[in-house]
């Protein structure tokens, strides 16, 4: 049985292999194996692959020739939905799930940047994995004025997922900060963080001109890394 945040098996394939391309793993003009060996290799059948590559072909990642197979594309900006998700396993790639901790709404802390227009925000305490190993301690604020409720059984791996499917709402535009922190004091006892940790905040856009998110990720550093590419 799918853990209940875990995305449909065709859309984490698909996921899988854009996560692949991003890293430079799969390159353009590369020919996949034929879906017959690659769903073996994968542990699915071959109609969920077939699923998956049609998803990715109309993300424009892959292309598919007629009596010759299926071959990378790389567009000229990535839509599939860990495009703006940017923390990598060291040797790079990695596909990314969660486990939410927490989701409370409270009033938004003073010590965080503008964003949204209400005063309260719902608070989502996640522990990220990377290949089903604990990365990161994710803790995400999403304001409150653009849904009234968010529980637990609501989310899925992929916020952004959730916030499309769910709100209407896709997200458009991020800025990231990277910086030094000391690591927060909740947190779980499969991921211990040293004291010094990797902290990446983010304001997240979209369609409103008011930033609907802003997200802290403490990053162990022997686990996790910061990739963003052009």
């Amino acid at each position: 049985m799918l853990p209940p945040t875990a995305l449909p098996k065709y859309i984490e394939v698909s996921e899988r292999l854009a996560r692949e391309v991003q890293a430079g793993r799969l390159r353009e003009g590369e020919k996949l194996p034929p879906e017959r060996d690659m769903a073996e290799g994968l542990g699915i059948a071959v109609g969920t692959l077939r699923k998956a590559l049609d998803q990715l072909v109309e993300q424009g990642l892959v292309e598919r020739v007629h009596g010759s197979g299926n071959y990378i594309k790389k567009p000229p900006q990535m839509s599939n939905i860990y495009a703006f998700f940017r923390l990598e396993n060291l040797s790079g790639g990695g596909y990314p799930t969660a486990q939410v901790l927490d989701v409370s709404l409270l009033d938004k802390p003073t010590d965080m940047p503008a964003f949204g227009t209400s005063d309260k925000a719902h608070r989502i305490r996640r522990l990220r994995l990377l290949d089903d190993q604990p990365a990161a301690l994710e803790e995400i604020w999403l304001d409150a004025a653009v849904v009234e409720t968010v529980t637990t059984s609501d989310l899925s791996d992929s916020l952004y997922l959730f916030y499309r499917q769910r709100l209407g709402l896709t997200i458009t535009r991020i800025e990231d900060r990277a910086r030094i922190a000391s690591a927060p004091i909740w947190g779980r006892s499969d991921l211990v963080l040293p004291n010094t940790i990797n902290l990446i905040e983010r304001r997240s856009w979209a369609a409103d001109p008011h930033p609907i998110e802003f997200s802290r990720s403490y990053l162990h550093p022997d686990r996790a890394v910061y990739v963003a590419r052009s």
